[in-house]
Parts: C-alpha cells; sequence; structure tokens
C-alpha cells in the first residue's frame, strides 16, 4: 500500500508542478486567460516553490518516510520521483498541445535520475526515523538542501525582483530554518529522554 500510495502522491506532484507552470506563464493557452490576476501570481509562487531541485528531493524523502523501512523507502522513492516525471511530462504535453513523443528523451534523462537519486533520498527519509545522528542528519537533508539551492540557484527567472519571488523565497527559508530548528529540537528531546531513562 506505502508503494501505490508513494506512486500515486509522486504522480500529483509532477501533474500540480506542470500545471502551475502553465497557468502561471501568460503565454501558454491555461495562462492566458489568467495573465495579471490573483490567480497567476499564486500560480508562478506555487510554481517557483514546486518546480525546485529540492521540491522534488523532499518528495522523495517524504515518500521514503512514509514507507518506514530502508529498503522500502529506496523503492518508494524512486518510484515516487519516476511517476512525477511521467506525470509532469504528460501534463506538459497536454498543456502546450505537443506530442508525448517529443519528451522521449528528456523522460529518459529524468528517469535515469530519478532511480539514481530517488533510491538514495528515499532511504535518508526512511532514516529520519532514526534516533540519534543518523536521524538528525537525514532530517536536515531538505531543509540544508533547500537553503543551499537558495544561495547557489534562487528562484529567479529573470533579473527584476517581483513580489511573487520575493514571497516564494520568504517561504522557502522559513521553511528551512522551521525544518531545521525540528530536527535539532527532535534530536535534543530524543537524547534528553535517553539521558533521564
Amino acid at each position: 500500500m506505502k508503494i501505490i500510495t508513494g506512486v500515486a502522491v509522486g504522480a500529483g506532484f509532477g501533474a500540480a508542478t506542470s500545471l502551475m507552470n502553465a497557468i502561471s506563464s501568460p503565454y501558454s493557452a491555461l495562462g492566458t486567460p489568467l495573465a495579471g490576476t490573483v490567480w497567476a501570481g499564486a500560480a508562478k509562487v506555487l510554481s517557483l516553490l514546486m518546480d525546485s531541485g529540492w521540491a522534488w528531493a523532499a518528495l522523495a524523502v517524504a515518500t521514503g518516510w512514509l514507507a518506514r523501512t530502508w529498503a522500502r523507502g529506496a523503492l518508494v522513492g524512486a518510484l515516487a520521483l519516476i511517476a512525477a516525471t511521467a506525470a509532469y511530462y504528460v501534463m506538459d504535453a497536454f498543456a502546450r498541445d505537443e506530442p508525448l513523443a517529443w519528451y522521449e528523451s528528456d523522460l529518459a534523462l529524468w528517469w535515469a535520475a530519478s532511480v539514481l537519486f530517488g533510491t538514495a533520498l528515499g532511504v535518508v527519509g526512511a532514516a529520519i526515523r532514526r534516533p540519534g545522528a543518523i536521524g538528525l542528519l537525514a532530517a536536515l537533508t531538505v531543509p540544508v538542501g533547500a537553503a543551499v539551492q537558495m544561495i547557489l540557484m534562487p528562484p529567479r527567472p529573470h533579473m527584476t525582483l517581483t513580489p511573487g519571488i520575493l514571497l516564494a523565497e520568504v517561504v522557502v527559508w522559513t521553511g528551512a530554518v522551521v525544518g531545521a530548528g525540528w530536527a535539532v529540537h527532535r534530536f535534543r528531546a530524543a537524547r534528553d529522554t535517553a539521558g533521564t531513562v
């Protein structure tokens, strides 16, 4: 059941990411009618958040966490990213009214990356449940990854800093700080509990 859930979550995430990209673009058939509206602005923020490396990594980590064991985490992490990639390109083909065959080489490349990184990130997700330093490092993976990506590649598709871009950056930094704080708090609480037993 955890495998089916991981695949479904991955497919939903991939399709939603592609849809937000299409709606946020004033040049797409789905985005043109919404251009200049609050809905287009909200879609742009969601697009910047969802279509980032750390968010896709978080998908594999989250599904690995749901899987609980390292072996299942590896499998579900990879399958979630494979499903997300497939759904992303199917939705892209639909939104752009293009044949899915045009995306074959991109699909093959990202499916290979999904197997490689999804397997490792799924194990990381399953390891979050472990006590001690292993659980702490695993829980810090997504917050630290998001912070590093924000420093090296912030979500700025163009030079102008718009309110939507600024909001997306604030959301990512806030989430990274809260996530890292939660990981450290959980680690200290578990250590204190173990010390009193």
